[in-house]
């Protein structure tokens, strides 16, 4: 069930938040083994808030449309009471002392916190892997990644360990889990959620917009609901467009696709053409967006990671690269310190940094007048989940590679769009993918619409059960 039937379920007496709770935590203790994603939990407190909101029930009282939901939370969400370590050795004694903005709303909502989810060291991949809780696995298949850097949240929902996540994503953090793990993700647009409470906090004006937080889940009906919950303006927006224009990304040979991503791409052109108006066209910066990205993740030289990563003012993080490399035996992950390799390498001299800016004051209005009647339909990636590391050496190549893996999720950081990622089909590996809608934030209900449509036709999320007996595993 997803989190909203459950909630309708208290709400009618036929089931109570304790039994939920109980399930969700035996399944989570019978799975997690395998797949890692939960790095902290709240068990015995969370059975507890259960049978107080249970007696509220009871009394006909609830708190919210969340009322009794068990939910599983990115670790770098500060949570009351709860560790924020953002995957590093010299943090993990840290506890929060005040929730997150969108964590206190959840709470507001009804929602009990049950656990925390991995990440990599402080979000900076997008697969998840640190020297403090090590590696998440992807439940369909424990060798392959679960993406980053929301990849706890995608497994644990992938594998039914919890009914609702939340996560974050500056570069694809909550659509590569989605999309690798079978579940829905979305990416919401910039400056409609609060990032204060977020670990790291991004601060540079560029990176800001590029960061957003979002919900993960079972159904769109829950996405929705999460999202109206934690935006700042919930009533926002128009009414959904009657007839949207739909871009589909005609096929282009920079940017390749694996044939089971690009057949499924092509069906789902086809179906939508019977109800739908379809164009085929490349939006406006779309050839663009991965440098742009790159440049702006860039734009200090990565001194703002440097300073949350290292304990002194001194950032030795070619040091404790070739260390990794050569001994295995750094306090710091091989993604963090090549990743912070390549910011120092590609950040963008003053007047490239003034260019960029203009880029995007002139972009931000060129793409919303694109936009105002039409949706994108974008691949996630140019694959489904791979071996653990392949992502990683893609994208963080020194030959660039990232330029034709990256745009289709780069474009909606780098125009501060929402994005919601669907599980469409599985590919020739057994393995969940998914498609992207991207959307201007005032026609959010259009997106939604049109993915619920999706979600139908395609079955959406189906849980993954491969660990339901783990000595097949």
């Amino acid at each position: 069930m997803d989190a909203s039937t459950l909630a309708s379920q208290i709400r009618d007496g036929h089931l109570t938040s304790s039994n939920i709770v109980q399930v969700f935590i035996t399944h989570i203790k019978k799975t997690n083994p395998y797949i890692n994603a939960v790095v902290e939990n709240r068990f015995t407190q969370a059975i507890e808030q259960a049978k107080e909101y249970d007696k509220k029930a009871r009394a006909g009282k609830f708190l919210g449309p969340l009322h009794g939901i068990p939910i599983s939370i990115k670790e770098s969400f500060d949570v009351k009471g709860m560790k924020t370590t953002g995957g590093l050795i010299h943090r993990q004694d840290f506890i929060a002392k005040t929730d997150a903005v969108c964590i206190d709303k959840l709470k507001q909502a009804g929602a009990i916190i049950l656990v925390k989810t991995n990440t990599p060291t402080l979000c900076f991949c997008q697969e998840t892997d640190n020297k403090l809780y090590g590696r998440t696995n992807n439940p369909w298949n424990i060798t392959k990644t679960a993406g980053g850097s929301s990849g706890g949240e995608g497994a644990l929902v992938a594998v039914g360990g919890s009914a609702l996540g939340l996560g974050s994503d500056i570069g694809g953090s909550i659509r590569f889990p989605s999309h690798f793990n079978g579940v829905i993700g979305f990416k919401s647009g910039k400056h409609q959620v609060s990032q204060l409470g977020h670990y790291p906090f991004t601060a540079h004006p560029l990176q800001e917009r590029m960061h957003s937080v979002g919900p993960m889940g079972k159904s769109v009906q829950d996405i929705k609901l999460l999202n109206r919950i934690i935006q700042d303006n919930p009533n926002q927006g128009k009414e959904a467009l009657e007839y949207p224009e739909i871009i589909f990304l005609p096929a282009l040979k920079n940017y390749p696709l694996a044939k089971s991503t690009q057949n499924m791409y092509n069906i789902v052109k086809n179906d939508l053409s019977g109800s739908f108006s379809i164009q085929e066209d490349i939006p406006p910066y779309f050839r663009d967006t991965a440098l742009l990205w790159q440049e702006i993740m860039s734009i200090d030289g990565g001194k703002s990671i440097q300073k949350e990563g290292f304990t002194s003012d001194r950032s030795p993080y070619l040091k404790e690269y070739l260390k990794e490399k050569t001994t295995n035996t750094s306090q710091y992950h091989k993604y963090f310190t090549w990743a912070l390799i390549g910011a120092a390498m590609f950040k963008p001299h003053k007047q490239r940094r003034q260019e960029i800016e203009k880029v995007i004051d002139e972009g931000d209005q060129i793409i919303a007048t694109y936009l105002k009647e039409r949706l994108l339909i974008f691949p996630v990636y140019h694959q489904g989940a791979r071996p653990h590391g392949t992502v990683y050496n893609e994208i963080f190549s020194i030959l660039k590679t990232y330029q034709k893996y990256l745009p289709f999720v780069a474009y909606a950081n780098v125009w501060g769009l929402p994005s919601l990622t669907v599980p469409i089909a599985k590919d020739e590996n057994n393995m969940p993918i998914g498609l992207q809608i991207i959307s201007s934030s005032e026609n959010e209900s259009t997106l939604f619409n049109l993915a619920e449509w999706l979600e139908v036709k395609y079955g959406g999320y189906i849980r993954c059960d491969t660990l339901d007996n783990p000595n097949l595993v």
